[in-house]
């Protein structure tokens, strides 16, 4: 374990060493995945996949494997074998392994979480878009046929505008990279 300030999660990730906490940071970082975990639960992801995600994602250390996971958590190696399960194939996960073992490591893709999260969907709008349009072709008119066209409409519009928000997206991160290079890009 070593000591927040000292701690540099780069080479630790390559090393499997762990950050420590105070108990108050502990608290305060569980009490966090709590939270931001309830949003994701409302939008329909399951409990346990959640908490893992938002614990990779608020805590600091850059790679994790299951039974640093359950540890993190205060839950069974059990809960997190199904959770990562749905993380990676999801792809808000990333799978590896650790160097110099046979352990595997979980990791996000912290040069662009969100954006890999969100715009990387497009397929599956794209399957959205297809499957409306089969509906506008089948249905016969009426309002169920003007919903479906409605969702092939939307969903148009939506891959439309991806492109748009990645590009945004990209230049955006570009640029916050080029001011941390130059230290005047905030570390939050």
């Amino acid at each position: 374990m070593y000591d927040r300030l000292a701690y540099d999660p780069l080479k630790a990730a390559d090393e499997g060493e762990r950050m420590t906490y105070t108990d108050e940071e502990r608290a305060a970082l569980l009490d966090y995945v709590e939270r931001f975990s309830e949003i994701l639960i409302a939008s329909g992801m399951q409990r346990m996949s959640a908490r893992v995600f938002t614990y990779v994602l608020a805590d600091d250390a850059v790679t994790y494997t299951a039974a640093e996971l359950a540890e993190g958590l205060d839950v069974s190696l059990a809960a997190i074998s199904g959770a990562v399960r749905e993380l990676t194939t999801g792809g808000l996960l990333i799978k590896s392994r650790r160097p110099g073992t046979r352990a595997d490591v979980y990791r996000l893709n912290d040069e662009d979480i969100w954006g890999t999260i969100v715009l990387d969907r497009v397929p599956l709008i794209e399957r959205y878009r297809a499957i409306a349009l089969e509906g506008m072709a089948t249905l016969p008119p009426g309002p169920g046929r003007d919903r479906v066209e409605q969702t092939s409409e939307f969903m148009e519009f939506w891959f439309e505008e991806a492109a748009t928000i990645r590009d945004r997206w990209k230049a955006r991160l570009r640029e916050r990279t080029v001011a941390r290079e130059r230290g005047g890009g905030s570390e939050t």
